[in-house]
């Protein structure tokens, strides 16, 4: 087994709770789903917000799904890059897995899109 990163983005269009913890759950099941994982194949999930979201913590949605209550979750703050895309919520998930780092697929939704165009694909 090898342990291989995930990255996600997504946005939201204004500072929230209900929309911060909606998307982080959106573009968590998008990644699990894109990458067949599961929660017991989760090293741990490190999620990053822009300085202009403070509404709520984003890892309170993926701790109330279930079979996500023991993956190890830790918030931070976005480095706050002048010009960077605003009001944006990034995943890190470090998975257990015999995948190659190409077979990885990465999600970038909504406005995060912009951030990996070479990775985004257009949701259903």
């Amino acid at each position: 087994m090898y342990n291989r990163g995930i990255r996600g983005a997504t946005s939201v269009t204004q500072n929230d709770e209900q929309e911060i913890l909606q998307e982080t759950v959106t573009l968590l099941k998008e990644i699990v789903i894109r990458n067949e994982i599961e929660p017991e194949d989760i090293c741990s999930v490190w999620i990053t917000m822009t300085a202009d979201l403070d509404a709520t913590f984003p890892a309170r949605a993926i701790r109330q799904l279930e079979g996500w209550d023991l993956v190890p979750l830790m918030c931070s703050v976005e480095i706050p890059v002048q010009g960077s895309l605003p009001q944006c919520i990034r995943l890190m998930i470090q998975v257990n897995t015999e995948k190659s780092q190409r077979e990885m697929k990465h999600v970038y939704l909504n406005d995060a899109r912009k951030l990996r165009p070479d990775l985004s694909t257009p949701t259903k």
